[in-house]
């Protein structure tokens, strides 16, 4: 508090202001105050509703989005509109897929929307590879290639080599992570569209999966016992 108060130049607002730019963006996960500059001076942030999408597949991605609260939810649409489930955002967190278009210029090949009421920050694309200058940046882009590649050799196996029962208790355990609770507002046409399979399956799986007390289902809800 002394320290502040002895200020009287302007340098005392610099940091004034840079000490509540900090705060409000307590969950950007930089400390380098160089890059913080650039991040205050060029970025923006954005508010999207529970289930709005925020990337659109097949569009062209200006940004990349760093999550400062709430979930996004990575999924690949087909042509056909239907959709598959890749992997969650949370705060702190970006998407690896959309740094890979806005690098090599191609349109959006994901789809981001809202788990939850979210806010992201959005980081213009041209600002994505001048920032490598900052060792704290460039880290945090290849960590973000190394967790989300890993996410995706996880997914793509669960499609591969295990069974259907499987990959929905996975799916199942993810979105209750995202959403922080257990019972999971969704219909099983919902599952079945994220998980590029018949409703009918997945009814089925449901059920088999109550019996041996796995989950609990009720009117387009399911409650997961093991999460």
């Amino acid at each position: 508090m002394t320290a502040v108060m002895i200020l009287s130049d302007k340098s005392q607002c610099h940091v004034c202001d840079h000490a509540l730019y900090l705060a409000q963006m307590n969950n950007v996960p930089f400390t380098d105050t160089g890059l913080l500059e650039e991040i205050k001076k060029f970025a923006r942030t954005k508010h999207i509703a529970s289930n709005e999408t925020l990337i659109a597949s097949g569009e062209k991605i200006f940004f990349i989005p760093i999550v400062l609260k709430g979930v996004l939810r990575i999924v690949r649409q087909g042509e056909d509109g239907r959709e598959i489930f890749l992997y969650y955002l949370y705060p702190g967190q970006t998407c690896a897929m959309a740094i890979n278009c806005c690098q090599s210029q191609k349109e959006s090949m994901i789809k981001a929307v809202a788990e939850d009421d979210t806010e992201v920050l959005q980081i213009p694309v041209k600002l994505v590879e001048d920032w490598f200058k900052y060792p704290e940046w460039k880290i945090f882009i290849n960590s973000t290639y190394r967790s989300r590649f890993a996410e995706l050799i996880e997914v793509i196996d669960l499609i591969a080599f295990n069974n259907m029962d499987k990959q929905l208790l996975h799916y199942l355990q993810e979105r209750s992570k995202a959403s922080g609770s257990s019972i999971l507002q969704i219909t099983h046409q919902q599952i079945a569209d994220e998980l590029h399979t018949h409703r009918e399956a997945v009814s089925r799986l449901l059920r088999t999966m109550e019996r041996k007390n796995i989950v609990s289902l009720g009117r387009n809800t399911i409650k997961l016992l093991e999460r």
